[in-house]
């Protein structure tokens, strides 16, 4: 692992293809599933908006530490590619050296963020050098409709900065270590903890805020800010976003006076601040963590109008549990059932106001802590690698009785930690021993037609030379 004066020569924090997040230990205790956002057309033809802007890591640093995080990137993927490369970094390396208490974690997840925006601004100084500087070749007192008609040009290439620097992200970051969980966020991406009460009920808690014009919190800031809470409360955007905070997006931050409804604030109203839950003791209750961009739960919520949405990602989840194989094909395949439905409504019913016509970029991220996967594929372990390894499979009784808000999860017999298996794979006949070498099986090709032939033609002589039994 590189230290932390090494990262800057390394990679440089950008827009850049590759991360070095890619590089790190992923996390085998969790799975991502994703799906690129979608018109919808009469021809039934894929049609993307734009190109995929979620990014997302899940990683391991140690036995001891875990890191996961979850970026919605908007207006491009600067902002997201940015805040991937450097949170890591922020995080990952020797700022936990030393953090014991949940305040001290919590802090480093804090400045994490802080350092995060403050390492983007830096990065995009050119470009506010270049909309400064044109800016001055546009004389004041002009209107927008007179600015293009004197100088189109100009105010074409200032439209195209200002969609640069109006690149924001979304952020959902969730940290295990030392056997405790804590999740920070700004924006409206989710992280949902499902564990079980003293009765085995699943429960869902989510653990991050939504950060958008529906929190009163969130509100009452802003109106201390002297902003015009009903307006707002009218509104769906705060200046070009819908946010109240994110990474990025310099336009509704250092540019926030350029908006009519940002202007009045007396300090930045959109901020970078995380709301940090933590930490909470991992233990037999944990059962597994989601976390998700927008488009997950606003597609299910857009389609089927359900005011549960938490509780039936979570239901969704423990369905693909008992069947997936891995924590990959849990989360694709919860993803998958959410583009369905909402492909199947839009379709359905094009002209319904309840559909919008297309759908957002979707990110789902299942970290499991002790949760069944009965059909899990089992690796090898060391020192008992052979090269006809017998097929097993690990079989739990799982059962799990859906209520109004809650689910039943027995796990009798279940042992996460396990390595020992109850079934055998039924590619071997019954009457052959798979651990005896030299056991003799079935045939399972008839030959008897073949040798009945070669008799045949050795009897007319116009057997081919060669063939010789």
């Amino acid at each position: 692992m590189p230290t932390r004066d090494e990262i800057p020569s390394l990679m440089p924090f950008g827009d850049t293809e590759h991360s070095w997040t890619e590089d790190l230990p992923v996390c085998k205790e969790s799975g991502v599933g994703l799906s690129t956002n979608q018109i919808y057309r009469e021809d039934g033809y894929r049609q993307e908006d734009h190109p995929f802007e979620d990014r997302s890591f899940h990683c391991k640093y140690d036995d001891s530490t875990f890191l996961y995080g979850i970026f919605d990137g908007h207006e491009g993927t600067r902002a997201a590619n940015f805040t991937l490369q450097r949170m890591a970094a922020e995080i990952l390396l020797g700022q936990l050296n030393g953090k014991t208490t949940d305040e001290e974690v919590k802090e480093v997840l804090r400045q994490a963020f802080i350092a995060v925006e403050r390492g983007y601004f830096d990065s995009i100084g050119e470009v506010l050098a270049e909309r400064t500087s044109l800016q001055f070749d546009i004389p004041d007192g002009l209107n927008s409709y007179e600015a293009y008609q004197k100088f189109p040009e100009v105010v074409d290439k200032l439209n195209e900065l200002n969609g640069e620097l109006s690149a924001g992200t979304s952020a959902v970051v969730a940290l295990v270590y030392r056997n405790r969980l804590y999740v920070a966020n700004v924006g409206d991406s989710r992280a949902l903890l499902c564990k079980t009460d003293s009765n085995q009920v699943l429960r869902v808690v989510q653990l991050s805020i939504d950060h958008d014009s529906r929190n009163e919190d969130e509100l009452l800031r802003l109106s201390q800010l002297g902003l015009d809470v009903k307006s707002i409360r009218q509104g769906s955007h705060l200046g070009n976003q819908e946010n109240t905070r994110c990474l990025g997006n310099w336009l509704v931050k250092g540019g926030y006076r350029e908006f009519d409804e940002l202007a009045p604030a007396i300090a930045e109203p959109i901020i970078a601040e995380p709301e940090i839950h933590g930490g909470i003791e991992l233990d037999e209750s944990c059962r597994f963590l989601l976390l998700m961009s927008r488009g997950l739960y606003k597609s299910l919520e857009e389609a089927t109008a359900t005011d549960q949405v938490n509780k039936e990602l979570a239901l969704m989840a423990v369905e693909q549990f008992r069947i997936q194989s891995t924590l990959t094909g849990v989360s694709q395949a919860v993803v998958d059932k959410i583009v369905r439905i909402h492909h199947d409504v839009n379709m359905s019913n094009p002209e319904s106001n309840q559909t919008s016509g297309k759908r957002e970029d979707i990110t789902l991220l299942v970290r499991n802590f002790n949760f069944p996967l009965p059909h899990a594929l089992k690796s090898p372990t060391i020192g008992q690698v052979r090269f006809n390894p017998i097929v097993q499979t690990t079989v739990a009784s799982v059962q799990e009785n859906y209520s109004s808000i809650s689910t039943v999860a027995s796990t009798d017999n279940f042992d996460p930690s396990s390595n020992e298996t109850s079934s055998t794979s039924e590619i071997y006949p019954p009457e052959a021993k798979p651990t005896d070498r030299n056991a003799r099986i079935k045939p399972y090709v008839d030959f008897t037609e073949y040798f009945e032939n070669v008799e045949r033609r050795r009897e007319k002589g116009t057997l081919p030379d060669g063939i010789n039994f």
